[in-house]
């Protein structure tokens, strides 16, 4: 399998780590927690999409599981940030960086697993872009906020553009590493694109005065 690639499972590990990292930062910014707190939210965050894919197709025990390096390496990242927070914020851009590297590659290799496993082009495209925007939505949630999934810059699409060329890859008999890493690298054009110039998708028109509650 393609997923089983030393690269890509080198760049699944990198991402793990950067949304472990990513997690424990917001943790950290957003919150009070001791460090119980920050790295489980670390590695919520790192490991989530691929574990609540999992669940989905029924493929059990959850691979984040199975391997333990998975485990080790959001650990780390949360312990990392846990430990560094302070440093670690001059490094942001860099873990924009590596949290994009993260979505592109978890998109790819979720929405390849799905198609493995017998399912559909539509559901494979879902799981993709469950995958890759899971762990982060979860955390958001944990801490109550606005998942970043629904307001960031241009997070779901490319994750749904590199899904959706993952299938199409499959469906014509021409996928490969070559293949799952141009779909990836198409995400992370798109994902970095919409971070330097603040890109999102349209908003629904608001009037000049907001209100709670209707009138009755």
């Amino acid at each position: 399998m393609v997923a089983e690639s030393p690269l890509l499972l080198a760049l699944d590990l990198t991402g793990t780590f950067a949304f472990a990292v990513n997690g424990a930062l917001t943790a950290v910014r957003a919150t009070r927690l001791d460090i119980v707190g920050v790295v489980t939210l670390g590695m919520i965050t790192g490991m989530g999409g691929g574990t609540v894919r999992d669940v989905f197709l029924d493929s059990l025990p959850p691979a984040t599981f199975v391997d333990g390096r998975y485990l080790l390496v959001a650990a780390c990242g949360g312990l990392l940030a846990f430990g560094l927070s302070k440093p670690l914020h001059r490094l942001l851009p860099l873990i924009t960086v590596l949290d994009a590297v993260g979505l592109s590659v978890f998109a790819v290799l979720g929405a390849s697993k799905a198609l493995q496993l017998g399912f559909g082009g539509v559901q494979a495209v879902l799981l993709g872009v469950i995958t890759a925007v899971g762990g982060g939505t979860i955390r958001d949630v944990l801490i109550r906020r606005i998942p970043s999934v629904l307001r960031s810059e241009l997070y779901a699409i490319p994750a749904m553009v590199a899904a959706g060329l993952t299938v199409l890859a499959v469906r014509t008999g021409v996928y490969g590493i070559g293949v799952a890493l141009g779909a990836a690298a198409v995400c992370f054009a798109i994902r970095m694109l919409g971070v330097r110039y603040g890109l999102n998708v349209p908003e629904p028109p608001r009037g000049p005065h907001r209100r709670s509650d209707p009138e009755v």
